[in-house]
């Protein structure tokens, strides 16, 4: 005989079923006055966000509460906004995802249509909304690639003659507050300014290349007679001028629009276009970005509320502006306020798994003020205008519950970036603690690959315990800029652990192309069981800092020297032991090594042309004779192949007499299927362009 639920547990029962939600379904042909399930799904993320408040307000949930995103393409008019009422909890999550098998896309540009010729090597649009509404966009795509907005040079770039600057504004800060620059130029680059009217060519951008920095500014006017070009803003910055010795490009004028992929766009509304070769009307897919961000993830600052457990998985979210300010951009190092697509204020544990971000004017994704426990896993992100990762702040608040920290970003793809800002760098911790940079795939940037601390000197920094680990770091810097590090530390970082990282093909326009580089009072950070290769300036430098510990790393075949360090202090600066340097080009030391205060002991040194080390100027003899590295050796070290960047070692024997460890750095860079590691793998043609930069520049 059946016998009936005791009443309590039937009750436990019932609320049990109702505390679960039902999957929300938004799909491409949704209406979002459907009731949102999969028969009836919504259009969009903001309605579906809307019926996921009511669902809360309506019930508690126990379980993970889901919108499942079908597969498709949707556009995406505005950012979707999270905050507090957006809350999951830690066992019932807002999950917001890609339907198993597919990866929906959310785009945030404009498909640009209705291209005739004007020949077979120009097309042009209009677009009646530049000219009804004044829209304005300064990135597009065609066929899933960056065009490029009109320039000359097409390649490489213009040199200033001299630069000049008169005053208006002095200010109290080091720089002045408002000045005007006259930058003499070559006659040549004055070509396509000539036939300009005032109008035409304050619409023309000139971007500046000077050492770490970019200027981006508005040409105010042109001197044909004095070959100079003029601009206005903030004064030159002492530390970091525009001089002689910079680099610097034109766009946005139409009578540059001479080379296949480039683009301009007349107030008119007509959109010019030169095809890419194999391109064809037919088959064009051209996007113009309307959004500068996908996602705003945003507490209450005021009372200090965080939005809490939500989950973002299998997503795509493709095609995003920027738009420069009307007087520019001043320079900035790493292009610090430049925001991300996806940006989070006041957010704890926000996790984006599985998911891509592409074709972006700024950086990717920004966990930004009082985040913590966030994670970016598995994702791939690329073609950006800036950074792929940025944590934390750039200033610090009075209230230390307000910095960033555990932040995990692991088991990324970030390559090709800084498109629109060339000195951001891929992944950047500012002010930032207890976070982890591990396993990432980063290439092709212009600037420094991942960057930690936000403070120069000795004076307190919030930015400790932070971890770069087996990171695959290469092919940056191109050239454009200096003063660059594969990873780049500042200020006292007690705590941070930067090993097993692979870095290789740094290569700086003129200064600093260094593999390794602890910066401006970097303190207390280990540096463990890396290999570096092929960077120009050195394997390792340091400018200024205290009690580091470089340790149990190869250096090898890097090619101005191996090894530098800059500022002499009174303290210890750094430890240098149980290292592999092994080299075939440069020198060995650059710099003030050999004078600077440090701890150098059991290294092996091999010069393999061969010929015996140069400490400086002192032999291995009486480099020891002074007490530095008293047990290190000079040896071969036995790598597989060096010259294929074969850095295995044959047999142990002679590093063994140094205490050296050997690792296993296959381990860097991302793990899991051959599908995922085969994404991660650097275009060959895209290396084989570097290499034959780097030859180019080293003929010099």
């Amino acid at each position: 005989m059946r016998k009936n639920l005791p009443l309590f547990l039937l009750s436990s029962l019932l609320l049990t079923i109702e505390s679960v939600a039902q999957p929300i379904y938004i799909a491409p042909n949704g209406n979002d006055k459907n009731a949102g399930t999969l028969q009836k799904p919504l259009a969009t993320l903001e309605a579906a966000r809307n019926r996921a408040r009511l669902l809360r307000k309506q019930k508690p949930l126990t379980r993970p509460l889901e919108i499942i995103v079908r597969k498709g393409e949707y556009r995406l008019t505005d950012p979707l906004q999270l905050g507090p009422e957006d809350s999951g909890t830690e066992t019932a999550p807002l999950v917001i995802k890609g339907e198993a098998g597919s990866m929906p896309v959310f785009n945030g540009g404009l498909r640009i249509s209705g291209f005739e010729k004007v020949s077979d090597e120009l097309w042009k649009a209009d677009i009646p909304e530049v000219r009804r509404f004044g829209w304005q966009f300064e990135q597009l795509y065609v066929n899933g690639q960056r065009a490029v907005r009109a320039r000359t040079p097409n390649d490489g770039f213009f040199q200033p003659i001299s630069v000049t600057e008169t005053v208006l504004n002095k200010g109290n800060g080091r720089a002045p507050e408002f000045a005007v620059q006259r930058i003499r130029v070559p006659i040549e680059s004055l070509d396509a300014l000539q036939k300009l009217s005032e109008a035409e060519l304050s619409r023309v951008v000139v971007t500046f290349y000077h050492n770490w920095d970019n200027t981006r500014k508005p040409v105010l006017s042109i001197s044909r007679a004095d070959t100079s070009i003029y601009i206005a803003g903030d004064g030159l910055k002492p530390w970091n001028k525009i001089t002689s010795h910079s680099l610097f490009v034109l766009e946005n004028l139409k009578n540059a629009l001479n080379a296949p992929g480039e683009w301009f766009l007349e107030p008119s509304g007509t959109l010019y276009y030169r095809p890419r070769p194999g391109e064809t009307i037919e088959k064009m897919a051209c996007y113009a970005p309307v959004n500068e961000k996908f996602v705003i993830v945003k507490g209450n600052e005021k009372s200090g509320k965080r939005v809490t457990n939500i989950r973002f998985e299998n997503l795509s979210f493709q095609m995003a502006g920027y738009r420069m300010p009307a007087f520019g951009n001043e320079p900035e190092q790493a292009a610090a306020r430049v925001d991300g697509t996806i940006q989070l204020d006041f957010a704890d544990h926000i996790s984006f798994l599985d998911c891509e971000i592409a074709h972006t004017g700024g950086s990717g994704i920004w966990f930004r003020r009082a985040c913590a426990n966030g994670r970016v896993e598995r994702c791939y992100l690329h073609d950006l205008g800036a950074s792929g990762v940025k944590i934390g702040e750039t200033v610090i608040r009075p209230d230390s519950s307000e910095v960033t920290h555990h932040i995990t970003v692991d088991n990324n793809i970030m390559r090709s970036g800084g498109h629109v800002f060339p000195c951001a760098v891929a992944l950047i911790i500012f002010n930032g603690r207890d976070n982890a940079l591990t396993h990432n795939e980063i290439a092709d940037f212009r600037y420094s690959g991942i960057s930690v601390g936000w403070v120069w000197g000795y004076t307190f920094s919030p930015s400790k315990r932070n971890r770069v680990e087996y990171n695959h770091i290469h092919h940056l810097g191109w050239g454009v800029l200096s003063d660059m590090g594969g990873v780049y530390t500042l200020g006292m970082s007690e705590g941070t652990v930067v090993s097993n990282n692979v870095i290789h093909h740094i290569y700086a326009y003129d200064y600093g192309g260094w593999g390794l580089y602890t910066d401006e009072g970097s303190t207390g950070i280990v540096m463990e069981n890396n290999l570096v290769y092929a960077c120009k300036s050195s394997g390792f430098h340091q400018h200024y800092g205290r009690d580091n510990l470089i340790r149990n790393n190869i250096f090898a075949d890097n090619i101005k020297a191996q090894l530098q360090a800059t500022r002499v202090e009174p303290h210890r600066s750094f430890s240098f032991t149980n290292n592999i340097v092994y080299y075939r080009t440069g020198t060995l030391l650059s710099s003030n090594w050999e004078k600077v205060n440090l701890t150098s002991d059991q290294n092996c040194y091999w010069d393999a042309r061969p010929k015996e080390p140069l400490f400086g100027k002192q032999s291995v003899a009486d480099w020891q004779q002074v007490g530095k590295d008293p047990h290190s050796i000079v040896a071969d070290p036995g790598f597989v192949n060096p010259q294929a960047f074969d850095f295995r070692l044959k047999n142990t024997d002679v590093v063994n007499r140094i205490g050296f460890k050997p690792f296993d750095y296959s381990q860097a860079g991302v793990y899991g299927s051959m599908a995922w590691k085969n994404k991660a793998r650097m275009d060959s043609g895209v290396a084989q362009e570097f290499d034959q930069m780097v030859a180019q520049r080293e003929k010099k």
